[in-house]
């Protein structure tokens, strides 16, 4: 892979972030028409790093609010995953007496249908939109969940249809998930893609990692169906009102390119 040319560009290597350029636009535009419209242009102040207060700026008051966005994405998704994904051979063991050395037989097409999610829904973000699709997605994995929760209460479910609820869940919770982790790098300026990703993906690791292994965990050890049904619920919850941050506050990214979504912290004022 390339260097990014837009990182070369601000750094003052354009020489460079022209080669890059002319070599893709050898193999991929090669005999095709120049562009109707002509293309935009900024001016950009060359420098080597992003001050730290101007990043503080920029994550915490200019753009606030996708700030909150990322945070609700990546929180909801981290709980959502930590809470399920790694409690479910506790509850095989504690609710339906499955063997621990059987535990994998039902591990392995949960997982797969984490896999044939994205490989299937993925291309919709960009075909219907970014915004669309991580409500759509975010939602029906929290309603799902709920009711499926709900069955798990009522004593509705084996381990075999339980599997089954959580494979069709996850169908859909991993595309949720995967886009929250483009998301809380596309809709940032370009400088500090990385750094927020970074940061977000921290808090919701910190919150989600620590917090819902421990509280499931705390909940199947009391066998007790209603209080483990609370926490599935707090995590559809959670997923929910994701879903509600990004019909709100979300972007949408799909064909922008990444100066016209944030501008860049590094453009000329003059």
């Amino acid at each position: 892979m390339p260097e990014s040319p837009r990182w070369l560009t601000i750094h003052g290597r354009k020489q460079d972030a022209d080669a890059i350029i002319k070599g893709i636009d050898e193999k991929i535009d090669a005999g095709k028409p120049p562009p109707d419209s002509p293309l935009k242009t900024l001016a950009i102040r060359v420098r080597t790093h992003t001050p730290l207060n101007e990043i503080w700026d920029t994550v915490f008051h200019r753009h606030g609010a996708r700030s909150c966005l990322g945070l609700a994405l990546m929180i909801a998704q981290a709980f959502f995953f930590n809470a399920i994904f790694f409690t479910y051979s506790l509850v095989l063991i504690r609710f339906y007496k499955v063997a621990p050395e059987a535990t994998a037989l039902y591990l392995i097409p949960f997982a797969f249908g984490n896999v044939l999610g994205p490989l299937l829904l993925g291309r919709l973000f960009d075909k219907i939109g970014r915004k669309p699709m991580i409500v759509l997605t975010y939602a029906t994995a929290g309603i799902f969940l709920a009711i499926t929760g709900a069955l798990f209460q009522a004593q509705l479910l084996n381990a075999q249809t339980q599997t089954l609820a959580w494979i069709a869940i996850f169908f859909v919770a991993s595309c949720a998930a995967s886009s929250a982790y483009l998301t809380t790098s596309e809709i940032f300026p370009l400088e500090i893609r990385g750094l927020a990703l970074a940061l977000f993906y921290a808090a919701g690791t910190l919150c989600g990692g620590m917090i819902a292994p421990t509280l499931f965990g705390t909940l199947i050890q009391t066998g007790s169906r209603p209080a483990l049904l609370i926490g599935y619920l707090i995590a559809a919850l959670l997923m929910i009102g994701a879903a509600i941050a990004e019909l709100r506050l979300g972007v949408k990214a799909e064909r922008r390119t990444l100066e016209d979504i944030a501008t860049p912290l590094s453009a000329s004022k003059r």
